[in-house]
């Protein structure tokens, strides 16, 4: 418990570099293996004009460039806030073995930071989502999906 809180506390001053420094919100996160600190990262939305580079995000990919690999198998991540939906999907592809955090959404959405509109989206159909969608092309990509499944040389992940 106590390594926990100090590596969360690496996560919130991450949230509170990167806020001083002007690059973007309040949130910070670490990636962690074999009680070593493997990746870093904090927001850097507006800094970088990245609608992606959300703390979490920045940290997993710092770790999987330091490990040299595209899963997170045997780590854990301390983030200063619990994930937007964006954030977890990351989470859920990179497959750490589990993650901490330290503010909950609501507390980011009392300071400005509200995603409760995404999770509601995530639950309409959708044709009846704020942002329209639309298929099209399907029988160009599904050749794409073929050739991926007849490809005897892939990485499964």
């Amino acid at each position: 418990m106590k390594k926990d809180l100090a590596f969360m506390n690496e996560a919130v001053a991450q949230s509170l570099k990167g806020m001083l420094a002007g690059e973007g919100g309040p949130f910070g996160a670490v990636v962690v293996k074999d009680g070593q600190i493997v990746g870093r990262g904090n927001n850097r939305v507006t800094s970088s004009n990245d609608p992606t580079a959300h703390a979490e995000v920045e940290a997993i990919r710092d770790a999987c460039r330091n490990l040299n690999t595209f899963q997170l198998d045997g780590c854990v991540l301390y983030t200063s806030c619990e994930p937007c939906p964006m954030c977890l999907g990351a989470i859920y592809w990179a497959r750490p073995d589990k993650v901490y955090y330290a503010n909950t959404r609501e507390d980011a959405a009392d300071i400005g930071f509200d995603d409760n509109m995404i999770y509601e989206e995530l639950n309409v159909p959708m044709s009846g989502r704020r942002i329209p969608f639309a298929q099209i092309g399907r029988e160009f990509a599904m050749d794409v999906f073929r050739q991926w499944t007849e490809k005897t040389n892939k990485i499964q992940y």
